[in-house]
């Protein structure tokens, strides 16, 4: 039987120059262990100094083996390179809308090293860098509107984010670019996100801006999910990138949750989107555009914190902001009964549902229910639950506000939370108000309870028919088919969230007031539903009202019929367009 044996690297059949090589580290390591034999015989310091310099030979030596040996197997490897990633470089559209893989990114905090290469593309590094989304796709579209047609190329695809330290693929974030002239390089182009966290990009998509839009203003679960051309789009006057971070829509963390850490958090969330904005700004040349971001919810503090990064890590200027029923501060969410500023800031929106049963939206009462919020409600509230005569009072007029029942207030101490209003104000008709729409109902599962757990009838009933409509809008519009679900809203990346700043509740006030003082061209367009109950309305203006004077012109604050998605009403849609239209316009006037 012949024994099979493995080849010594000394032998014959390596190159003469890798063998020399590979001698002199085999003559440093026999010298190190010797050196390691007279331990007991030398004095020990010495003996370690010896041992870490000869150590450092052989450290050297080996890199200088390794740098030859490269050149040897390089030509072998040649060919190892995945057909997916072939057809990706040389797909028609790696042009259109996705930046390139030469440059490894890094989605995190500014502390990290400046990105890497890319890894070569050797079989050992193909696991690490294997992309699993399709390839770009680009579609030219024609929307025929009543008044108008807008032609268009629409570009469905995912850009990759690469650990900035060993090139490993991190991350791989879906997004839809609409382009009305891919010819006109300084034509305005807005980046526009959801919040949650966890929310996609397909509330703003297909809701409200992009060219498509499916109607959800009274719609159920089980309702049609058939698009409509949008006639209130945006694309008139930009073009348009809806964005889904990490972990929602069809975007990916590759390798699973043990990326969260790094991704779902505050800033590392705004950190990689920078690049992210970055990379498409490079690939599409649209370097010469003046930038804008739209954000709903909590991306309406998402997006102050990514135009921070942008300007400070990524060298781009953002000239101007939409924020959509936006979240600047969370500390003045919560209702606590020992915050009587809560209660405030939620009382207007309570006002405006009521004012809306009653047959429409009053601006002059909802006015005289601001004033009364932050006038002689809040003192009342300050003299707490003790003071019957305050209690009394706040019974009284809330009552006639809210058109709630007096004894049901003055049992809450004048206190009214807002799962307690959407729910008191349609108990008599079994029903229960959406908190992000407190003019929509639904049954209460268990109306002659004294508490009842119920899906939102807004949330709930849209999520459904927007998946479905996204789904059929990436296969048959934009010819971008993934075979996984849609990530709507996902639980997971809420749930995990890391949101930092110990003691300190999050917020981006500091990044507003940054944003206009340092750009004397920056415009900000704040936009509320009156109705919203998950972010009232009142609270944002109570923070605009305390800006300095250079905010006044720059900073506009408007509130609209309806809730957090109160684009959803066709009058509410427009009226946005045209505020949105007005601050384009004034962002971009020369001067």
């Amino acid at each position: 039987m012949t024994r099979e044996t493995t080849p010594r690297l000394s032998q014959p059949f390596l190159p003469r120059s890798f063998r020399a090589r590979w001698l002199q580290v085999r003559s440093i390591a026999l010298s190190f262990s010797l050196s390691c034999r007279m331990i007991l015989s030398v004095n020990c310091a010495e003996f370690l100094g010896s041992c870490f310099g000869r150590f450092a030979a052989a450290t050297a030596a080996l890199a200088l083996l390794l740098g030859s040996g490269a050149s040897v197997l390089a030509p072998q490897q040649s060919h190892a390179q995945p057909a997916a990633e072939n057809a990706r470089k040389h797909s028609p559209s790696s042009n259109a809308g996705r930046p390139r893989d030469g440059a490894a990114e890094s989605g995190r905090a500014s502390s990290n090293p400046a990105p890497n290469e890319r890894p070569a593309n050797r079989a050992s590094d193909q696991r690490k860098t294997t992309r699993k989304l399709p390839a770009d796709v680009v579609t030219d579209h024609a929307l025929n509107l009543a008044d108008r047609t807008l032609r268009f190329t629409a570009t469905a695809g995912s850009i990759p984010l690469f650990d900035g330290d060993s090139g490993e693929l991190q991350a791989e974030v879906a997004y839809t670019a609409y382009v009305v002239d891919a010819a006109a390089g300084e034509r305005p182009v807005t980046f526009l996100f959801n919040g949650g966290p966890g929310a996609a990009s397909a509330y703003l998509n297909i809701g409200a801006l992009g060219p498509w839009r499916l109607p959800f203003d009274a719609i159920t679960a089980s309702g049609p999910s058939a698009l409509r051309p949008n006639a209130q789009t945006w694309l008139d006057f930009t073009d348009l990138v809806f964005v889904d971070p990490p972990g929602t829509g069809y975007s990916r963390l590759a390798g699973g949750d043990n990326r969260s850490r790094r991704y779902w958090s505050v800033d590392g969330d705004a950190e990689a989107l920078a690049v992210v904005i970055r990379k498409w700004i490079n690939q599409a040349g649209r370097q010469r555009a003046a930038k804008f971001l739209v954000g709903e919810s909590y991306g309406g503090m998402r997006v102050l914190k990514i135009a921070r990064a942008l300007e400070q890590r990524q060298g781009v200027g953002v000239r101007g902001f939409v924020l959509i029923s936006p979240v600047l501060d969370f500390a003045r969410l919560g209702q606590r009964r020992h915050r009587p500023m809560s209660y405030v800031t939620h009382l207007p929106s309570m006002a405006a549902t009521a004012l809306e049963l009653k047959g429409g939206l009053d601006r002059k009462a909802l006015a005289a229910a601001e004033a009364y919020a932050s006038g002689a409600y809040l003192a009342d509230l300050m003299r707490g639950v003790r003071d019957e005569a305050a209690v009394e009072r706040i019974s009284e007029r809330l009552s006639a506000l809210i058109g709630l029942d007096k004894a049901l207030i003055k049992r809450f101490g004048g206190r009214i939370d807002s799962r307690t209003f959407r729910r008191e104000l349609y108990r008599s008709r079994g029903l229960v108000g959406s908190a992000y729409d407190a003019t929509i109902t639904a049954l209460d599962p268990t109306p002659s309870a004294p508490r009842s757990r119920y899906p939102d009838p807004v949330l709930d009933a849209t999520r459904a028919p927007l998946i479905s409509a996204m789904t059929e809008l990436y296969r048959d519009m934009l010819k971008w088919q993934v075979d996984k679900p849609y990530r709507l809203l996902n639980g997971r990346v809420s749930s995990r969230w890391n949101w930092g700043r110990g003691r300190s509740a999050i917020q981006s006030v500091d990044e507003l007031r940054t944003a206009l003082a340092s750009d004397r061209h920056t415009r900000i367009l704040i936009a509320h539903g009156a109705s919203d109950l998950v972010t009232p309305y009142f609270a944002n203006k109570l923070i605009l009202d305390q800006l300095p004077a250079y905010a006044s012109e720059r900073a506009k604050f408007a509130v609209y019929g309806g809730g957090h998605m109160f684009y959803s009403r066709d009058e509410s849609r427009r009226e946005l367009r045209r505020d949105a239209a007005a601050l384009y316009a004034a962002a971009l006037a020369p001067e």
